[in-house]
């Protein structure tokens, strides 16, 4: 049975220290039940609370106006075989690399773009359709910017893990995690169409929209809008994802790690990284350093506990390096301002569903 308790754990303020908004026990455990399911509908987590729905709806919606939560929904190339996703570090000159980064989280073709201790460089995620379009953009569009130096390029070859797959406070792995720290190649991915990605696009900025909705905006029946998303969900192309700072979540500590591994080394290496919950995105590129992941901790004491047991004891390795996230300007296509720079408001949220 569910309460409605008083909510005296509202606090529409932010934390001194990292600009975050503060939330309590039940915000936590709220999220944490809508990062393993953002489609999971009022009443699952309800049941896994033990709060109200009412509750419930008026929590979400408190922790969405800000946008510093939102629910998002993408369709991963990587997956589908369409064009190249390409790891770049950007290396400015002192004093650029700020207004380097901010150019990056502006292109519409870059997914993440954030900034590490080591060497002055902006890293970006982006995507491309081709080699020649990715020349054109290191060689003319990023490499003129006022302030770059150089550009080194990697292109990924396999995504293992991506931030749907973090989930650190959940003793049950997703799926794909299993999968890849038990060996088992991944599901075959399914072919998509139009309508499917017209559906997508509707889910872009608030994964959590009705089928109701969705029938009605693609002019199909709802049974068909339904069928539709099962299947993408089910699939191994479809990303839908509570987005949230990690540090919103309790792990304040991100790192960004690259290692070199012998091949033969590489699929070992990517079943024991992929057992570690701390590790929130994995790929494997081209380059020297052919491995790429990025881990959040609560404690830097955390981190350094995961880089002495998992990084140390991987065979095969022939070189780690670590950096931890100095800030992120763009995470999962959406772009938004760092901790020092939140202005406590931002773009309204779509309604809340409370039904899926």
């Amino acid at each position: 049975m569910t309460t409605e308790p008083a909510e005296p754990g509202i606090r529409p303020g932010a934390d001194g220290a990292t600009g975050l908004p503060v939330l309590d026990p039940l915000d936590h455990a709220i999220l944490r039940t809508l990062h393993r399911d953002p489609r999971a509908p009022f009443a699952q987590i309800a049941a896994a609370t033990g709060v109200h729905e009412r509750t419930i709806a008026r929590r979400l919606e408190r922790m969405t106006a800000t946008g510093e939560v939102r629910f998002t929904a993408s369709l991963l190339s990587e997956h589908l075989g369409e064009g190249s996703t390409v790891e770049l570090a950007v290396r400015c000159a002192p004093g650029r690399l700020h207004e380097t980064a901010l150019a990056l989280a502006r292109r519409p073709d870059t997914r993440s773009v954030e900034v590490a201790t080591g060497s002055l460089d902006a890293y970006a995620e982006l995507t491309v359709p081709s080699p020649e379009h990715l020349l054109a953009v290191v060689d003319g569009s990023i490499g003129r910017l006022d302030g770059v130096l150089g550009v080194h390029s990697s292109v990924v070859l396999r995504l293992l893990l991506t931030a749907s797959d973090w989930a650190p406070y959940d003793e049950e792995p997703t799926p794909v995690r299993r999968r890849l720290a038990q060996g088992q190649p991944a599901p075959e991915p399914i072919t998509v169409d139009e309508l499917d990605r017209q559906l997508v696009r509707l889910l872009q900025d608030d994964a959590r929209m009705s089928t109701t909705a969705l029938a009605r905006a693609l002019s199909v029946g709802e049974t068909t809008a339904r069928r539709r998303l099962t299947r993408l969900m089910a699939s191994h192309v479809l990303h839908l994802r509570l987005h949230a700072e990690p540090a919103i979540l309790g792990y304040p500590v991100e790192a960004r790690f690259r290692l070199t591994v012998t091949p033969r080394g590489l699929d070992a290496a990517l079943r024991r990284l992929a057992a570690e919950p701390a590790v929130r995105q994995l790929v494997t590129t081209t380059g020297a350093s052919n491995l790429l992941g990025y881990s959040s901790h609560r404690t830097p004491a955390e981190l350094d506990g995961f880089t002495a047991r998992a990084l140390a004891d991987l065979d095969g390795v022939l070189g780690v390096e670590t950096a931890l996230l100095m800030r992120t300007y763009k995470r999962g296509w959406v772009a938004g301002p760092g901790p020092r720079d939140r202005p406590g408001a931002g773009r309204a949220p779509a309604p809340l569903s409370s039904r899926m």
